[in-house]
């Protein structure tokens, strides 16, 4: 899964994007000028290839939230959470309503999946995952998330959740350095519970893999371990979903080889797709080693996380489901937040 350039597609984006290894595109704020804009820049990038290339982008909402102006605007999980601690019934409809705003405003125009929910835990020391993790109690996590993979797919999406097996309890941000998780695995066991609870009751369809060194278990980045994606993801788990490689231009994968080493090192691992973004050569170099590369089962995989039906933006905003979802979260939203003093 690749990234271009800007609003539309350029020459050279067309020729990468041709190649046979190249599977998906993920979109970036660079690439969003408006609802329209969006909608004939999906249109033509659907019109490159048949079956035709995943469409991805990060719209989960606070700080991540690729799409603005003309989207409604997400609040972060943590806020959520926190709704949760006061009125769990309340938090959980307002995820459900989250999950379902971000699908439908999406497949209205035709994209296909947000890498979405982050399930890590709120271990209060990672900065890079911070308020997009819902809470610290696994148990809420684990309610709050399935809330929202729910509203995902009544708005025709599927859920990516992410960061497996837990991102929340490392300092390190992975785009700038490698993290290492020194616990032991019997301390891992509360990050994994929220996977544990969404794969049992079948709402994902895909998981994403944290550039993190869990050291007690596996010298290798869960994204190159077969520990994590084959033992512990697939076998204890029983996940049969599509597995994703987090982005290989992230600093923290630089130590292990060149860039077409790192996604064979993943793809060997169990991953079904690799992401390379913002970095063009890199992913014309991956892309050519990788031409000969396939693996049936993982495009069996892939080919489930397509959207399902497609609502005209027009009637979309003018459903009353939609006015109504907007509006809920809308004043949610914008009351302030109270915060408690020591």
């Amino acid at each position: 899964m690749l990234d271009i350039e800007g609003l539309k597609l350029t020459p050279a984006d067309r020729d990468l994007l041709a190649e046979p290894a190249v599977g998906g595109v993920i979109l970036f704020s660079r690439n969003y000028a408006s609802p329209s804009q969006l909608a004939d820049l999906v249109a033509s990038i659907r019109a490159l290839r048949s079956p035709p290339l995943l469409i991805a982008v990060d719209q989960e909402g606070g700080r991540v939230q690729r799409f603005r102006e003309g989207f409604s605007a997400i609040p972060p999980m943590r806020r959520i959470g926190r709704e949760y601690d006061r009125d769990p019934d309340e938090a959980l409809q307002l995820a459900r309503t989250a999950g379902w705003l971000i699908a439908q405003e999406l497949r209205a125009a035709d994209v296909d999946l947000s890498f979405a929910p982050c399930v890590d835990l709120d271990h209060g020391v990672s900065e890079v995952i911070g308020e997009r993790a819902f809470h610290s109690d696994p148990e809420a996590v684990a309610a709050l998330s399935a809330s929202f993979c729910r509203g995902l797919r009544q708005g025709g999406m599927v859920a990516i959740a992410k960061h497996f097996p837990g991102h929340g309890a490392v300092v390190a941000d992975s785009h700038e350095r490698l993290p290492v998780d020194r616990r032991p695995f019997g301390d891992l066991l509360d990050d994994l519970r929220p996977y544990e609870r969404l794969i049992g009751h079948r709402l994902l369809a895909g998981v994403m893999l944290a550039h993190v060194v869990y050291v007690e278990t596996d010298p290798l980045p869960a994204g190159f371990s077969r520990y994590w994606i084959e033992d512990q993801l697939r076998s204890q788990l029983g996940f049969d979903g599509a597995v994703f490689c987090d982005d290989l231009s992230m600093k923290a994968t630089i130590e292990f080889g060149s860039m077409p080493k790192r996604a064979e090192l993943a793809l060997a691992a169990g991953c079904d797709m690799v992401l390379i973004c913002n970095d063009r050569t890199a992913a014309r170099v991956t892309v050519a080693a990788l031409r000969d590369y396939s693996n049936p089962l993982s495009l069996v995989r892939l080919a489930r996380l397509h959207g399902t039906g497609q609502t005209l933006r027009e009637t979309l905003l003018a459903s009353d489901e939609w006015q109504a979802a907007s509006e809920r979260l809308g004043r949610w939203f914008e009351r302030p937040e109270l915060e408690l003093n020591a």
